[in-house]
């Protein structure tokens, strides 16, 4: 399983906004009500790099963006610099979760095994996708298997023992 990492990833900088330093974000999570003026969140061009501290001025939503402003970043030019950088913030910071929720690096490395019990294969990437998400499990028997995360599929998932039960659907492996 994943070492636990120093930022979580709430979005990510497309453009500026207006002339005023406003960054437009897309928003890559759960909660971002949770993104208020005071708090303190990073910059970085990937989760792995070297992030750069910002303090929220204001967030508010327009449609599926999010429109961001941060405390120095006053103009266009300015906001410009920052595209294509994630919005982080600190691990300690993040949303505690529900009962049942996991933090998608929690879930990479999970043992998959099918209802049977049998050995299916490990957890290697989630895609985050419109409907629902999907893993990507790579199989010793049958390479790369992207399986919807849905109830009906996903059976059981134990962080603690490291590992998720899966029912797979009809016709996903070749026969």
């Amino acid at each position: 399983m994943a070492d636990t990492p120093q930022y979580l990833i709430l979005g990510e900088v497309r453009r500026p906004h207006g002339v005023r330093g406003e960054l437009r974000i897309r928003i890559l999570t759960d909660y971002p009500e949770r993104i208020v003026a005071g708090k303190t969140l990073y910059l970085a061009e990937d989760i792995d790099a070297k992030a750069t501290p910002y303090h929220v001025e204001q967030m508010r939503t327009n449609k599926e963006f999010g429109l961001l402003k941060l405390r120095g970043i006053d103009n266009r030019d300015q906001a410009d610099l920052l595209r294509e950088l994630l919005v982080l913030t600190d691990i300690d910071d993040a949303v505690p979760l529900d009962e049942g929720e996991f933090y998608l690096y929690e879930m990479i490395g999970l043992e998959v095994q099918t209802e049977d019990g049998q050995p299916f294969g490990r957890l290697v990437e989630v895609l985050e996708t419109g409907a629902n998400d999907v893993y990507i499990i790579d199989s010793p028997r049958y390479g790369e298997v992207l399986i919807p995360a849905i109830e009906q599929t996903i059976l059981k998932t134990d962080i603690d023992a490291g590992v998720m039960t899966v029912r797979l659907p009809d016709g996903l492996l070749p026969s």
